[in-house]
């Protein structure tokens, strides 16, 4: 019969945000266990709370299957001798495998005989390979673990209780020195200890003692009172910001929302700064009016961690203790409003960027010439050209205000605040608003021109200097987060559709910027690696966001990303057409073509020049004007379709050249002519991409 098994790790209260990585890890684990024991099982449910991690297995199995092998022994030649009497060597082959000679059988393995044995193993009970699961608990793994008492041992807080039930019956293990039993603990507050008749008592026990085990349901529950709350009140959900929902469902056990309000005098404050201390700071959802207008109302919603009892007193501490929050945010932005953006700039001449790189202002001033570098490629009006150079003059000034000082998530967001409030254009708003997205690998990108622009020379400047001063990410060690920056200048581009080589811009920005001779030597001597760290950010996102008709395959973006361009927008958009054309009939002979001329054009003159006077055939005529045409097509347009259909039909021309010339020809002269003539064509196609890299069928 069918087993149910329930594990429950009973801990002080967890932080939020790693309880669910961490019960997901249990599970994974003891699946993984389970399968290399060859224990069935239908199905791992997890439990969690703040205070424990759970998992409950439904129908496993009563047993492992018994297991029957032949094991191979020595040669029947090294086994008997002469007369067929069982040597040594045989005699201990049986007894190691727990059987008898009489037990031994003959195979033939590639001509020669071999003695076996049928080894029998007996399948092991549920309760016999479930008892040294001890192992797999204490091998997970946490951001942060601690050592509690005079242990030894480290987990992400100490263990209090440990429940193990097989079906009815307590399964005997020991965990941190903890023995498994059958009491679990109700709320911390609200319930008690408790005993669990069953495995399958598990969740309704405990409900009944305040806590929701199952954190779906009182995610659920969260969300339905919440809505309750706003549609007796006539406010808009705000269930929109799913990281608070996550994180408030994983901080109660048994959860009861409720709203309070606060002084209406607070409204005066920006609205971010409203929701930073409200949601970031307090865990409560701000609420909005449901109407055209879903202006920010006085008032919060909470959830707290217990029953109905006694809500009003907690609604009361939840009021005041968010007036204190409010009444600081109020003080620092009023502080901040009787200042001029120029004394913030001053002050950021004492604020260090870096000890190698200079201060803000330093860096603020080096964007600020960038941005008008890259301004170049984004075709800004008049309008946009003056509000990027007038955003380049302050856009940091926010990183000495009281407010961002304060709540340092509305960098940029206070900054925009209070530069229009000091008159400042929308335009200039909206860059100094968005110059650090996308803050996330999936973040927004900025939506204006002019914010783009300072963003990515914001970025741009951050990865070259620090790259110029030797501080360049290697394995998972990345302290100034410039994987992120590298990736937030990849998709703006990407999404940009701004064809411009990146290389480029960054010598630009070498001989322009006013630096040090040894910023500007570090500069040049890693832009190589500069660029190859941005490819390997262009590779990580087509594997991420594949083309509509199928994921890039990882020949197409090797060859691709090991080709001789950095024009962002060009290297993905040729990955989606080699990834579309690989399915056409003509595709592996085009490839062919150029990978023939690749593999023979390394032997040419690094510059050899091409002479029209040595050509002995028409083909070959016609081969040197057609690659003329197909330099010209490559110049007109920064279209990958119209380069690849280039090349396509270049092709023809190389395989009539091929067809009728030799290229390794006696007279070292023509020889060498028609080597340079194939490494003109090479030195173009490498421009789209290495096509040796590509698997053809």
């Amino acid at each position: 019969m069918p087993h149910t098994f329930l594990l429950e790790l009973g801990l002080e209260e967890m932080p939020a945000k790693v309880i669910k990585p961490s019960v997901e890890q249990l599970k994974n684990k003891v699946q993984a266990y389970l399968e290399e024991a060859n224990l069935d099982f239908k199905e791992i449910r997890t439990f969690s709370t703040p205070r424990r991690l759970t998992i409950k297995i439904a129908d496993l199995a009563e047993m492992q299957p018994d297991d029957k092998q032949l094991v191979k022994g020595p040669a029947k030649k090294i086994a008997q001798d002469a007369e067929g009497n069982w040597s040594k060597a045989a005699i201990g082959f049986t007894r190691g495998q727990g059987a008898s000679t009489d037990d031994i059988v003959f195979k033939e393995v590639k001509g020669v005989e071999y003695i076996y044995v049928e080894k029998f193993t007996k399948g092991k009970t549920a309760a016999e390979i479930l008892a040294d699961l001890p192992n797999t608990i204490t091998s997970l793994t946490f951001p942060v673990s601690m050592k509690w008492n005079t242990h030894t041992y480290k987990f992400i807080r100490p263990l209090h209780w440990l429940v193990a039930l097989l079906d009815q019956d307590i399964l005997p293990m020991t965990v941190f020195g903890i023995e498994a039993d059958r009491t679990t603990k109700g709320h911390r507050f609200l319930g008690e200890a408790v005993t669990l008749e069953s495995a399958e008592a598990y969740e309704a026990t405990l409900e009944n003692q305040f806590v929701i085990v199952d954190r779906n349901k009182r995610q659920s529950m969260i969300e339905k009172q919440i809505t309750d709350l706003c549609t007796e009140n006539g406010w808009k959900v705000p269930l929109n910001n799913i990281e608070l929902l996550d994180e408030v469902t994983d901080l109660v056990e048994y959860p009861t929302a409720f709203s309070g309000s606060f002084n209406e005098e607070y409204l005066n404050v920006p609205e971010v700064a409203l929701e930073v201390s409200m949601a970031d700071h307090q865990r409560y959802f701000p609420v909005r009016k449901e109407d055209e207008t879903q202006a920010f109302l006085p008032n919060f919603i909470g959830i707290r961690n217990g029953s109905a009892d006694h809500i009003e007193t907690v609604v009361r501490g939840n009021e005041k203790v968010l007036d204190a929050r409010l009444a600081d945010a109020k003080f620092f932005y009023e502080e901040d409003q009787k200042l001029s953006i120029e004394s913030f700039v001053e002050k950021l001449k004492r604020v260090s960027f870096h000890e190698k790189l200079g201060s803000m202002y330093d860096k603020q001033k080096r964007v600020s010439l960038i941005a008008q570098i890259l301004s170049e490629q984004f075709d800004l009006s008049p309008d946009e050209k003056a509000a990027l150079k007038r955003a380049g003059e302050f856009f940091k000034f926010d990183l000495v205000s009281s407010t961002v000082i304060e709540f340092t998530k509305l960098q940029g967001q206070i900054g925009a605040i209070l530069a229009k409030e000091k008159g400042e254009s929308d335009l200039v708003c909206a860059a100094v608003a968005e110059q650090y997205l996308p803050t996330s690998a999936t973040g927004d990108v900025p939506s204006s021109k002019v914010g783009t622009v300072l963003s990515l020379a914001d970025k741009l400047d951050t990865l070259m200097m620090f790259f110029a001063i030797g501080q360049i990410p290697s394995g998972s060690n990345d302290p100034f987060a410039l994987r992120r920056q590298a990736m937030g200048i990849v998709k703006m581009i990407e999404q940009s559709s701004r064809h411009f080589s990146i290389a480029a811009v960054m010598s630009q920005i070498e001989e322009q910027l006013p630096l040090n001779v040894e910023l500007k030597a570090g500069i040049a001597q890693n832009q190589a690696t500069l660029i190859q760290f941005l490819k390997d950010r262009i590779d990580q996102l087509m594997q991420t966001s594949p083309t509509e008709q199928s994921e890039i395959a990882h020949d197409i973006r090797q060859s691709v990303l090991n080709a001789k361009q950095s024009d962002i927008v060009l290297l993905m958009d040729t990955a989606s057409v080699l990834n579309h054309k690989k399915e056409d009939s003509d595709y592996k002979s085009v490839i062919e073509s150029l990978n023939r001329v690749s593999n023979l054009a390394q032997k040419a003159d690094s510059n050899g020049r091409v002479s029209e006077t040595l050509f002995e055939s028409d083909s070959e005529s016609a081969l040197y004007t057609k690659v003329m045409e197909t330099t010209d097509q490559f110049k007109e347009s920064k279209r990958a379709e119209d380069r690849y259909e280039a090349l396509k039909s270049l092709s023809t021309s190389i395989d009539a050249f091929f067809e009728e010339n030799m290229v390794m020809a006696d007279n070292e002269s023509v020889k060498q002519n028609r080597l340079s003539l194939l490494k003109m064509i090479n030195d173009l196609s490498i421009t789209f991409a290495d096509t040796t890299q590509l698997l053809i069928k």
